[in-house]
């Protein structure tokens, strides 16, 4: 009996990057905690004019790690790999914030009850219609952002961090 992979027609591959899925690519930069390495992290990036859209850098003594989404993501990539920056990236729920008296309050409950971990959380230098938005990372982002949905969430694709209001 033949088997589907006996034939030579090509697979395309399903990928999280090849579906039009509510995710942001988040860049975790990792160097050495030394004076001006950040700073030579950022103008690296501006001078490409690439928009920083969210940072946040957590450090030890010896290391830091700067997570970083810009408007581009495939240019910041490319732009990382030829300056042989040590990197990883990594897919990260962008949420627009709820016209709500406790917006992340709102965010939080729906994961919390369906038992998904938020890892960490930061603000994105993005606005919308005069709502802010967030970054969440979590362990499961299929399923964090299926119930986002579901409770009535606006999720952030990469696209949407093309425009926004002109307020940044």
């Amino acid at each position: 009996m033949p088997s589907d992979f006996d034939n030579d027609d090509p697979v395309s591959p399903i990928t999280a990057r090849g579906r039009d899925w509510p995710c942001l690519r988040q860049f975790c930069v990792f160097m050495e905690n030394r004076v001006g390495k950040l700073h030579s992290l950022l103008k690296q990036i501006e001078h490409h004019d690439l928009r920083i859209l969210a940072l946040s850098v957590v450090d030890t003594v010896d290391f830091a790690v700067a997570r970083i989404m810009v408007d581009e993501t495939d240019r910041a990539r490319e732009i990382f790999e030829l300056s042989g920056l040590n990197f990883i990236e990594n897919d990260i729920l962008g949420v627009q914030l709820p016209d709500d008296d406790k917006p992340f309050v709102s965010i939080f409950l729906a994961l919390v009850a369906a038992e998904i971990n938020i890892s960490y959380t930061y603000p994105l230098l993005f606005r919308r219609g005069g709502k802010g938005a967030i970054a969440v990372y979590v362990d499961d982002v299929d399923q964090a952002g299926s119930i986002l949905k579901d409770q009535g969430h606006r999720l952030l694709a990469e696209k949407d961090l093309l425009s926004d209001d002109e307020y940044f």
